[in-house]
């Protein structure tokens, strides 16, 4: 066995694999270092599994199958996820952006399958600008904070 061999993953691709790993670490880091849920790890696996799901169902497509049915079931499956991270508590829901920062991960990982690398890692760029963007601009206009976009700090209890 040849080093060749080992690295051999057709037919997939190394360099979207690593735009995979990339794109779920900007976006991850952010929620990471924010305390958010979906860090780098979860991002970065959302990312490549969504990917994976996609290149194999354009590999398996003939012209009895549609891939396309595939990509609507990760977008289901993923709805599913988010879910998972949302929380009501008194009369507030919380991480519903959480929830569409998984649903933009799965849409990442269609997009390197389909569109290419590069343009799924300026859109991660895109997803950054704007969950930092908002938060800027949220702090420096007070009327954008209130009512059901208030800011809601005391989700977390602290550990002892």
């Amino acid at each position: 066995m040849n080093i060749g061999t080992i690295f051999f993953i057709e037919p997939f691709s190394w360099t979207a694999i690593g735009a995979s790993i990339l794109c779920g670490l900007i976006i991850g880091i952010e929620r990471q270092v924010r305390g958010k849920p979906a860090g780098i790890r979860t991002s970065s696996l959302i990312v490549l599994g969504t990917y994976l799901f996609v290149a194999l169902s354009l590999l398996s497509a003939t012209e009895s199958t549609d891939p396309s049915r595939i990509i609507g079931q990760v977008v289901t499956g993923i709805g599913f996820l988010g879910a998972g991270v949302m929380l009501a508590k008194k009369d507030m829901v919380i991480g519903v952006t959480s929830a569409a920062v998984i649903w933009a991960l799965a849409a990442l990982g269609v997009c390197i399958a389909i569109a290419g690398e590069l343009v799924a890692i300026k859109l991660a760029i895109v997803i950054v600008l704007i969950l930092h963007g908002v938060d800027v601009v949220e702090l420096n206009f007070e009327s954008l904070t209130k009512g059901i976009h208030a800011k809601y700090t005391n989700w977390r209890q602290p550990r002892p």
